[in-house]
């Protein structure tokens, strides 16, 4: 794979993935808290229960978000520079770093178990991503036959 150089340099990278990370969290989270704060208020204030919600939670999801999303642009971008190829695998090892880092205050297991979940999360994904890409992309005409 070429690399991407299209994209900002590394340490503008990392800002801009941590602003768009945040964005998605709070647009996620505006949708799903305003739903689920809508749901559960009572029949008289379900708008009120709706605002309330979004105002106590989306912030909250929009900053989980953003920093799993800084973290792991951080060590993106370390294993990019380590290893000096851009491929699938700098994204897995970026998730499996990931994963073990933020959750390091739970101790050990839990660490070893979310980088290894993560690892595998990410690993679907770029699979999934390179199976899309191969399916997509037009296949060349067969060579002309000569009789």
């Amino acid at each position: 794979m070429a690399a991407d150089h299209t994209r900002d340099p590394c340490p503008i990278v990392i800002i801009n993935d941590f602003g768009g990370a945040f964005s998605m969290g709070v647009i996620g989270g505006t949708l799903w808290h305003g739903i689920k704060g809508f749901r559960n208020s009572p029949s008289g204030e379900r708008r009120l229960g709706a605002i309330s919600a979004i105002k106590s939670r989306a912030p909250v999801v929009g900053g989980n978000f953003g920093s799993w999303g800084g973290v792991f642009s951080i060590f993106d971008c370390a294993i990019k520079g380590i290893r000096r190829k851009e491929d699938p695998f700098n994204a897995i090892f970026a998730g499996f770093c990931t994963g073990g880092a933020l959750a390091l205050r739970g101790g050990f297991r839990s660490a070893r178990n979310s980088a290894i979940t993560c690892g595998c999360l990410l690993a679907v994904f770029e699979g999934v991503g390179m199976v899309i890409q191969r399916v997509l992309t037009p296949q060349p005409p067969p060579p002309p036959v000569q009789v």
